[in-house]
């Protein structure tokens, strides 16, 4: 049969045909959308904002002005930050750390943003009020003045002497750490920690080297430690000031199980001196830990030049709070680690003071050694 374009039955076979084009294009456009996801916007934006060191007595955070924030939405792919009208901080994760430093008590405000890959976003803002405290660390907590003569003060230090690593000490380190005062002593006005070489067997273990380890019996969380010293001069000797975390498991050490059982590097370490035995014209400061949600182990520092380190005395020192670890060798800042949650570094830990002689950072010992000494004028801890 042959239709005549110019009838209206022809006119109302075309406009149902192009209805139905239509349609079926529109239900196209909308399945290719919904299955690609790219004008998706974000939804169901949840954001987890915590004060650092917040409890009971402190509803506004521990004073250190830190705020840790973490965010996640459906369809989002990046997230933006903002704290009062500073500049718009991006992150893939959507967590991030900000610090306020504003003295005091403070309302402030969040904006935290979640973006679609296509640049949709939605938002919320949040109102806190954070703590951030103006003292500094100037109460004297711990202390050794060493104005006596003869042993170590008992009443605050501890010697580690069992060796935790098979009848050896970890490290490869070549010596035996004795309580003897051929090794430690005190006399006009100063700690001698002294390592000397002679034959010494303990518990059916010999080696060539001794030198002592002493713990302090003083566990702390946050503060300032101070030790003015002299370091040896001789190759081979590895001198450390550092910390540990007061939960450490290492057979021998003061505390025991009084604050846990963890192996290292789960309890942390501070290194705030040490000096390699090849170089004697640098110190280190170093940190080893493991992350407390991923176990994965880290280790960062640095070092720093330094002048007659065992002709003069230099005072090696940590500052350390909830939101940073700083070392100093003297008034020069040798490295800052950040702090978080993730670490070990919110609980108590204790200091060690020895010489190791050999092993990783001690190297190779001339066979002329005979004995050298690391001599300390004060210890002070300050919170």
């Amino acid at each position: 049969m042959k239709i005549n374009r110019k009838t209206p039955f022809y006119r109302m076979i075309m406009i149902n045909y192009l209805s139905l084009s239509l349609s079926i294009l529109l239900v196209a456009l909308s399945c290719n959308s919904t299955d690609s996801g790219q004008d998706l916007k974000p939804t169901d934006l949840k954001v987890d904002i915590t004060l650092v060191g917040t409890d009971d007595a402190h509803p506004n955070g521990n004073g250190s002005g830190i705020v840790e924030i973490s965010a996640s939405a459906s369809n989002a792919v990046r997230y933006a930050f903002r704290f009062e009208n500073g500049d718009v901080e991006d992150s893939t994760d959507g967590s991030t750390t900000h610090t306020f430093t504003e003295e005091g008590t403070h309302p402030y405000t969040i904006v935290v943003w979640a973006y679609s890959p296509t640049g949709e976003f939605i938002n919320e803002t949040f109102n806190v009020e954070v703590y951030k405290s103006n003292e500094a660390f100037n109460t004297l907590v711990f202390s050794d003045e060493f104005e006596y003569e003869g042993k170590p003060d008992p009443e605050k230090w501890h010697y580690q002497v069992i060796p935790p690593n098979n009848g050896s000490w970890h490290n490869n380190e070549l010596q035996h750490y004795t309580n003897r005062s051929e090794n430690s002593f005190v006399s006009d006005g100063t700690l001698k920690i002294r390592a000397i070489k002679e034959k010494y067997t303990f518990e059916g273990s010999t080696k060539d080297y001794t030198s002592a380890r002493m713990n302090s019996k003083f566990a702390f969380t946050y503060g300032k430690v101070e030790v003015r010293a002299k370091l040896p001069s001789k190759k081979g000797t590895w001198p450390a000031i550092w910390t540990l975390g007061a939960n450490s498991n290492e057979t021998g050490n003061y505390f025991g199980e009084q604050y846990g059982n963890a192996e290292w590097p789960a309890c942390g370490e501070i290194d705030i001196l040490e000096q390699n035995g090849w170089d004697k014209e640098s110190t280190i400061a170093h940190f080893h830990w493991s992350d407390l949600n991923s176990d994965e182990y880290q280790n960062l520092g640095g070092t720093t030049p330094i002048t007659n380190a065992s002709g003069s005395f230099h005072v090696y020192s940590l500052e350390w709070n909830a939101s940073a670890m700083k070392v100093f060798l003297d008034d020069t800042l040798v490295y800052e680690l950040k702090n978080s949650q993730n670490t070990p570094y919110n609980a108590p830990h204790y200091l060690l003071l020895n010489i190791a002689m050999g092993g990783t950072l001690g190297g190779d010992i001339p066979e002329n050694f005979t004995d050298d000494i690391f001599e300390i004028d004060y210890v002070r801890i300050y919170q």
